[in-house]
């Protein structure tokens, strides 16, 4: 599948989609962007929602990948919406790519955790701060390797909708995520991400 752009986002898409449920019918991706992710699912996916509350984000996605019949993007906040765009416990597979670190991280967690189906899948890759030796020692090595993959797709570069820093170190993230959704599954990425998996009990 060809890439438009690259970054450490863009990097881990295809991880993402070797996560989608066998027989998942509706996906929703939260914090959707340019649509890059929520276009790439809908070949695997027959239903798609791509939602972020940024309006010039999805008026973005739209524009790029509108013409695909089965994905809706939508203008809302997952964590406030009184108006119920997007259906509670409805959705076999959840994604968040660099979206949890925006919010307070068990509210961010509970909400993803209403929005799926019994059985349905959640899919985050997530940020975290340095803070311990072996944090920084983590984060050159994946210096490293990003330089080496930039020369091979160009520099690093995004669609320009906003983004902040991570303030949760990994730690801290690895044990809340392990004792909010029992059953998780993390692990930490060289190009500074986590990957955090957990399949909502029937």
């Amino acid at each position: 599948m060809p890439e438009a752009y690259w970054n450490h986002n863009v990097h881990y898409q295809r991880l993402v989609l070797d996560l989608v449920p066998e027989g998942c019918e509706r996906a929703l991706d939260v914090g959707c962007g340019d649509g890059l992710l929520a276009s790439r699912l809908a070949a695997r996916v027959p239903l798609v929602t791509g939602a972020d509350r940024n309006a010039e984000a999805v008026a973005m996605a739209r524009r790029q990948h509108g013409h695909l019949d089965n994905v809706t993007f939508v203008e809302c906040d997952y964590l406030d919406d009184p108006a119920g765009t997007l259906s509670e416990g409805k959705y076999d597979l959840v994604t968040a790519v660099a979206v949890l670190h925006h919010a307070d991280f068990r509210q961010a967690t509970d909400a993803l955790a209403r929005l799926l189906a019994p059985g349905g899948r959640l899919v985050v890759i997530g940020l975290g701060q340095d803070r311990s030796l072996v944090d920084w020692a983590v984060r050159l090595a994946g210096q490293a390797a990003s330089h080496a993959m930039q020369l091979r797709h160009g520099r690093k570069r995004g669609p320009g909708v906003p983004a902040m820093d991570a303030v949760m170190p990994w730690g801290e993230i690895r044990r809340a995520a392990r004792w909010l959704l029992p059953g998780c599954r993390f692990r930490r990425l060289l190009l500074r991400r986590y990957l955090l998996v957990w399949d909502k009990p029937r």
